[in-house]
Order: structure tokens, then C-alpha cells, then sequence
């Protein structure tokens, strides 16, 4: 079972970091990346330039609406992805849990759609 893992970090938290701090997260996190690899359950991770770098898109009445920012304004955004490929929802929670940026923000947890639905977008939560 697949899941996206969306790391929503506070950007000024994460800066106010001293370098050493800054190094020994970074070491960690590369070493639990290689972890993961090793136990074949990682399928590719990404870290995110700053939100402050993003753009919005959208399309309204044929017209093409571009917004410089992120979606929305908020104290943590989205730093980063992480795909794992695990049993299940309680294997997928351990591996976020152990994500080393878990302790600065949020892992959150979306599983994948297998294929696009016919009879509506999302599911109906159980």
C-alpha cells in the first residue's frame, strides 16, 4: 500500500536552527532516508524550495488565474514529500513517526488512489 507523506514544516522554526543543529537533523534525516531504502519501503523523497517561491494556479470561466504564494497563508507548509510503499496504515504511521522533521511539524499521511474512480472522486470515509 502506497502512501504520500507530506512534511508540513515551520519554515522560521526549521532557520532558527544553529548550524550544528541544523547538520545533525539533516545527517539524521539522510541516514533514515537510507534506512528506509535498505527495507525497501521508501520510493523517492523530495525536499520543497520555500513556500515563498510558490505559485497558485487555477482556472475559472476559461481564464487562467496565476497567484504568487502558496495556497495559504500559514505558520507550517508543506516542506517536502516522502512516497513509502508498507503494509498498511499502522506500518505507514511508524515510518512517519520516525521521519526525523516529525519533531519540528506535521507527517501527514494521504494513501494513494489506484487508478481514478468512476463513480466520484473520493471515497466515502468508512
Amino acid at each position: 500500500m502506497k502512501f504520500l507523506c507530506l512534511a508540513w514544516e515551520d519554515e522560521a522554526k526549521l532557520n532558527k536552527l544553529t548550524e550544528a543543529e541544523w547538520d545533525e537533523l539533516r545527517r539524521e534525516t539522510l541516514a533514515y532516508v537510507d534506512k528506509l531504502i535498505q527495507t525497501g519501503r521508501l520510493v523517492t523523497a523530495e525536499p520543497l524550495q520555500s513556500a515563498h517561491t510558490a505559485a497558485t494556479v487555477q482556472v475559472r470561466d476559461g481564464k487562467r488565474l496565476v497567484k504568487d504564494g502558496p495556497f495559504t497563508e500559514s505558520k507550517e507548509t508543506v516542506g517536502g514529500y516522502f512516497l513509502i510503499d508498507v503494509r498498511d496504515r499502522d506500518e505507514a504511521v511508524e515510518v512517519a513517526a520516525g521521519w526525523p522533521s516529525a519533531r519540528f511539524g506535521i507527517i501527514e499521511l494521504r494513501p494513494l488512489e489506484i487508478g481514478l474512480p468512476t463513480d466520484r472522486r473520493y471515497a466515502t470515509p468508512k
